[in-house]
């Protein structure tokens, strides 16, 4: 595909040369081939972005809801008639296959979209309350957006859309990994007659452009998806200006299979669960904890499931996984599964290096260990490639334990007949969704998590809220 706008950025309205003069490869993972160069900006361009954006706050602040809802109608249509460009897009840029790629990684941008409009049009910006005082909800300003590449157009979408629902201005960072999307989206948004100033897109490295956008003086409000690490530095450079920050941050998501289920289908949809975009998800069920009397089992059933998955080129339709992202990721990801081997779990599939099928491009084998106790750092830490490892319980206490002893707190999933048995345990799981029985939240849901997966929501009402700031005003009446 062509890269239009490959070596700019777009701030107030335009497509514009960076100031910063630093440029990185841009690569093809499943091919490891350089496909072009892509800029790398600095704090001027950060500076330059956040002034456009600060100078259109007052004039989009002013906007009616009604205007809002037809501006996102625009963007959702202009959005569906070139989801299939976002779709190869995601396909070139972090090697996600096709069909994943259009039916999945593309198709969330439209079903977002159009979970926010009825949001949107169903939300009450003003409340008098019981005393009579009137509560205002007004747009907290201009916004620094950061968001990851394993699930580019999903993240962006959601946090742009509910930035402009909210009638805020924003500069978005994407990952340089992932770039085509967020060039795609800033033409969409061109398109649709998005106001000069109010999107911005400035490409860098986190440490430099983030940087400078979570300490800038005139940035509100910070969202940002991505690692722990890298939210906990967030919050320290937004600390000096007492900036919002909203995070949805890392997972290790337990998966507690219980032997009343379907245990067949349980172990199927588990493992895809796992191994969905190649594993890497921050809220993937990548620890299954199984009831020990049907653990051997379970074993034998996830041995076979792993030995039908496949690995691929991302351009062939089906739904094989593709590579992963970048060769540092790769190697990160080969060292934690030499961590589990090390660390005497046993390698039920996959392991170390390419899947034999590949020669070249950043693929992994599918992977599974076994013979796992919950304080191994193979289960401890969050791996981002697809490698799960499967945990004996005796009791529900006992999975309830195993399942909340995680840093982490952001997704779990739960695997039973019993329906009062799988709302009790939902209650005292700790985690920001917890999915029964194959169930998943669906647009308009807001999602996040808690302990160290971070803070805030994205989507339904309160992805909205995050970019609002209550105004009092009493004695109006």
């Amino acid at each position: 595909m062509t890269f239009p706008h490959f070596s700019q950025f777009f701030i107030n309205g335009a497509w514009v040369a960076p100031i910063g003069t630093e440029v990185i490869d841009f690569m093809n993972p499943a091919t490891e081939a350089v496909l072009a160069k892509l800029p790398m900006g600095n704090a001027d361009d950060i500076d330059a972005a956040v002034a456009a954006a600060k100078a259109a706050r007052s004039g989009f602040a002013a906007w009616t809801v009604q205007d809002r809802i037809a501006l996102l109608e625009k963007i959702l249509s202009i959005y569906t008639r070139r989801v299939d460009e976002f779709a190869t897009a995601i396909m070139t840029e972090m090697g996600s296959p096709i069909d994943f790629a259009r039916n999945a990684q593309a198709q969330v941008g439209i079903d977002h979209l159009e979970a926010l409009i009825k949001d949107l049009t169903d939300f009450s910006f003003e409340e008098t309350l019981r005393n009579g005082d009137l509560a205002l909800r007004e747009p907290v300003g201009v916004c620094g957006l950061i968001t990851p590449w394993n699930w580019p157009i999903n993240q962006i979408v959601l946090k742009v859309g509910p930035a402009l629902a909210a009638g805020c201005t924003m500069v978005l960072k994407p990952s340089e990994l992932t770039p085509l999307s967020a060039n795609l989206l800033a033409e969409v948004l061109e398109e649709a007659g998005v106001p000069a100033g109010v999107f911005n897109l400035v490409h860098g490295e986190g440490t430099v452009v983030g940087a400078a956008l979570s300490k800038h003086p005139d940035v509100a409000m910070m969202s940002f998806t991505g690692s722990t690490r890298a939210g906990t530095a967030i919050v320290k450079d937004s600390a000096d200006t007492v900036t919002r920050v909203a995070l949805e941050l890392g997972g290790k998501s337990p998966n507690l299979v219980f032997a009343d289920c379907d245990l067949e289908r349980a172990i199927d949809e588990g493992i895809d669960a796992c191994f969905i975009n190649t594993g890497q998800s921050c809220d993937a069920a990548t620890r299954m904890l199984v009831e020990r009397s049907v653990y051997g089992r379970a074993i034998e059933l996830a041995r076979v499931k792993c030995s039908g998955v496949q690995v691929g080129d991302p351009t062939a339709h089906g739904d094989h996984l593709g590579p992963l992202v970048s060769s540092d990721h790769f190697g990160r990801v080969q060292a934690l599964i030499k961590v589990g081997i090390d660390e005497g779990a046993t390698v039920l599939c996959g392991g170390l290096g390419r899947p034999d099928n590949v020669t070249s491009g950043y693929f992994a084998k599918p992977t599974i260990f076994i013979d796992v106790h919950n304080k191994m750092d193979i289960a401890q830490q969050e791996v981002f490639g697809p490698v799960l490892v499967i945990i004996p319980f005796e009791t529900e206490a006992d999975a309830i334990e195993i399942a909340n002893d995680t840093a982490y707190g952001l997704g779990a999933y739960i695997q039973t007949s019993d329906p009062v048995r799988a709302t009790r345990v939902a209650r005292v799981l700790e985690a920001g969704t917890v999915n029964i029985n194959g169930g998943y939240l669906g647009s308009g849901s807001p999602f996040g998590g808690v302990k160290m997966s971070g803070f805030g929501r994205e989507g339904g009402a309160e992805g909205i809220e995050e970019f609002l700031q209550t105004k009092l005003i009493a004695g109006a009446g």
